[in-house]
């Protein structure tokens, strides 16, 4: 019985997550209060602040199931030391990024939310320095892969692997925002591949 009752309140606990992608993504996140969650969820307005403080603390833990996943992927992709071709692994990671896109309606939906449909002010601000320092990661870890390429005399001399990363992360940036709101597909999603190809070949010595 007690397992029973704690696997019905993790399915629970999902399906406030769930719906509240779906109100924020309708209505955006600073028009969306928890009882308009609670209504799609099929719930009580208690049973969201029982599994979640506040909006803040609900937006986080959604953002967190589809973005985490990203970065941990390219730890996996930093871990081949032996790797004969770090650009190739940059370019497979940015390419990965965008199938997990393809692949994932929730993945995909986060991404529009957190990039167009959420305002990082007052409270959310916290939110948007935890997506910063995530960003800075990232960057470091873009860094380590362009020092290793210019290790291995994939780049020429005078490139910076320090600002090449910074490049990257500043191209795949925008490229991600535009995708999100190609929704037809028309402009930029049906390119994403060979935009990607491009960068990475720009770096190639």
């Amino acid at each position: 019985m007690v397992r029973q009752t704690k696997e019905n309140a993790e399915l629970t606990r999902q399906r406030i997550i769930d719906a509240a992608r779906q109100v924020f993504l309708a209505r955006g996140v600073s028009r969306t209060s928890m009882e308009q969650i609670a209504t799609a969820a099929g719930v009580t307005r208690g049973a969201v602040y029982w599994h979640f403080s506040n909006k803040t603390e609900l937006f986080s833990v959604m953002r967190e199931q589809v973005f985490l996943p990203l970065i941990d992927r390219m730890d996996d992709n930093l871990q081949l030391e032996n790797n004969e071709d770090p650009l190739t692994q940059i370019e497979n990671f940015l390419n990965g990024t965008i199938q997990a896109l393809n692949e994932s309606s929730a993945t995909r939906e986060t991404y529009e939310i957190m990039m167009i449909k959420c305002e990082y002010v007052e409270e959310f601000s916290e939110v948007l320095r935890q997506i910063l320092n995530n960003c800075d990661g990232i960057i470091q870890k873009l860094e380590q892969l362009y020092q290793r390429a210019k290790n291995k005399r994939q780049l020429r001399a005078s490139q910076d692997p320090e600002q090449l990363a910074l490049d990257t992360h500043l191209f795949f940036s925008g490229l991600l925002h535009m995708w999100v709101k190609d929704i037809d597909g028309s402009h930029f999603r049906k390119r994403t591949h060979s935009l990607i190809a491009n960068h990475i070949d720009l770096r190639r010595n």
